[in-house]
């Protein structure tokens, strides 16, 4: 009884209602032009130096936020303006979808990680709908459908197409959830059969429109290498687009300083999120590149919380990068620090691509002047003997 009437208050000093405090901070912010300006002032300096293209578009950064901190699609302005290079909106339901009444989002500060223990939490895809339309900004727009909690598995193919036909022209990418582990009854399909029967009407919606939307798959990293493998075929059969790794997982491995928190909530389930996955989301992309030998595009998404991890992951075969739990632990300052420094070490790596071409180009000047000297003596020398032939045989005429 206690605990029930401690839950109001309990819920204005936990980090559910600091996460809703920052999100409706930067709402505020977006909400109109000026607000958006001084936004992009403070967080989002021009770096022309990390504008990239993936899936036939054009990013003005490959760091773009995850599915889960935009659940509706009311802070694309913001985001935008804060520095993001994409925007995924979600996870996305057919029809609205209240989360749990109780603490949801646990801190696990000491390893910059968080745990989530409820359905997800959406305004059903009408109402997303509608807030898209009223965006301002023209950034890259990703769409992350699931089905409803309450929706059989057999039913599952239908929910998905059901948020994906009246999205269509609004997203300019689409994720396909199939990793929705954090409900009591997790939606995780693990057959390559269950997800295919997911993607066909998806893809045969696709076929008879005029524009192309690239459609993703969001996988689990709770996944085996097996399974995963798997999955990664689809791609042999079917026109998917690529791969986005990963969601959160069950597991509470690479936890080194929240032995107290963690004893704390004892077995509660509910998905982690942050940088203890940064290994398993690492292994994953580079197993996927290293199978499919770069053919199948992926996006990393996990464990990422500095410019050197966005640098593993790409060298692992990452295309592009999501964040979010750094993002709400560390706000704009850490996204801002994070490009920085990629874009500094871009610049020096071009720098040092052109001192070394500079270089090359001298060296190859140097080995051709001692032949073009040689050249010049020759001709210098035969030009002489003419010369001196020339003179003899004016002396014997004369």
């Amino acid at each position: 009884m206690f605990d029930s009437l401690t839950q109001p208050f309990r819920f204005f000093t936990g980090p559910d209602f600091a996460l809703q405090r920052k999100r409706w901070a930067m709402r505020a912010a977006a909400a109109t032009p000026l607000g958006t300006l001084l936004l992009r002032k403070l967080y989002a300096p021009p770096m022309p130096e990390l504008e990239c293209e993936a899936f036939g578009m054009k990013f003005s950064s490959p760091i773009g936020i995850a599915a889960g901190f935009d659940t509706n699609g009311t802070m694309i302005d913001a985001l935008s303006a804060s520095g993001f290079g994409f925007v995924e909106v979600g996870s996305i339901t057919p029809r609205p979808q209240n989360g749990s009444a109780a603490r949801r989002l646990y801190r696990l500060a000491g390893d910059r990680a968080l745990i989530y223990n409820s359905i997800i939490e959406s305004a059903g895809v009408e109402r997303v709908i509608e807030n898209i339309k009223r965006t301002r900004c023209h950034t890259v727009l990703g769409c992350n459908i699931v089905k409803n909690h309450a929706t059989p598995e057999c039913d599952a193919p239908a929910d998905y197409l059901r948020s994906f036909r009246p999205l269509y022209q609004y997203a300019d990418y689409f994720t396909v959830n199939v990793c929705d582990s954090s409900g009591p009854e997790p939606f995780v399909p693990r057959t390559k059969e269950q997800v295919e029967a997911i993607l066909e009407p998806l893809f045969e919606f696709r076929r008879g429109q005029n524009q192309y939307r690239p459609v993703l798959l969001k996988i689990s990293p709770d996944l085996s290498d097996e399974q995963i493998d798997r999955l990664t075929d689809i791609m042999l059969t079917m026109p998917l687009d690529g791969l986005v790794v990963s969601g959160g997982t069950t597991g509470r491995y690479g936890l080194e300083n929240s032995s107290r928190e963690i004893h704390a909530l004892g077995r509660m389930p509910g998905i982690m999120c942050g940088a203890p996955l940064k290994a398993r989301v690492l292994h994953i992309v580079s197993h996927i590149s290293h199978r499919t030998k770069g053919a199948c595009p992926v996006i990393a998404c996990g464990g990422i919380s500095d410019a050197d991890d966005v640098e593993a992951m790409a060298g692992a075969g990452a295309i592009l990068i999501q964040i979010c739990t750094e993002y709400i632990y560390g706000g704009g300052s850490s996204l801002k620090k994070m490009q920085a420094e990629l874009a500094e070490r871009v610049r020096w790596d071009r720098a040092e691509a052109e001192g070394e071409e500079r270089r090359r180009q001298q060296e190859q000047r140097k080995q051709a002047q001692p032949a073009a000297e040689g050249a010049t003596s020759a001709a210098g020398t035969g030009s002489a003997g003419n010369d001196t032939d020339q003179e003899e045989t004016k002396q014997q005429e004369s």
